[in-house]
């Protein structure tokens, strides 16, 4: 299984981003909003200048307190995040995601940003396919 193919299946490949210097209570809105883990930090939409996670949100409230919400999201983004393509298989990227400890991953294309991918994604579309092939082996057992 590609990225393509799980960024096919996962819909309008709408990338919630925002900008460097927006307020990390502001970009926590947009999380809670739409109910997602992680945005793109993006100066114009597309490239990737870092990413911002609930889990960096967490980690920082835990450190520092609430001050941290009044901060720019430059100061608790990941700088330089782990990006794939979409010709890169499923398995290489839940692979990075598992080394590397981190849930989404940003999909870029000549250096621009073209979706996201985040573990659950990977692991759905792998489970998807391994019921695939279970089935077609299945198949082939009882003579189908």
């Amino acid at each position: 299984m590609l990225v393509h193919q799980i960024l096919k299946s996962k819909g309008d490949g709408t990338v919630f981003t925002v900008r460097p210097g927006t307020l990390v209570s502001d970009a926590a809105q947009v999380l809670a909003e739409r109910r997602i883990g992680g945005l793109v930090v993006s100066k114009d939409g597309k490239s990737v200048d870092g990413i911002l996670s609930e889990r960096d949100i967490v980690r920082s409230l835990a450190l520092r307190g609430a001050v941290c919400l009044s901060e720019a999201v430059d100061d608790m983004m990941t700088r330089n995040p782990s990006c794939c393509s979409r010709n890169d298989t499923a398995d290489d990227v839940l692979q990075r995601m598992t080394d590397g400890r981190f849930r989404h991953m940003p999909v870029t294309e000549n250096a621009e940003l073209v979706g996201i991918v985040t573990i659950g994604d990977v692991v759905k579309a792998r489970l998807e396919e391994l019921a695939m092939e279970r089935n077609a082996l299945e198949g082939m057992i009882m003579g189908h």
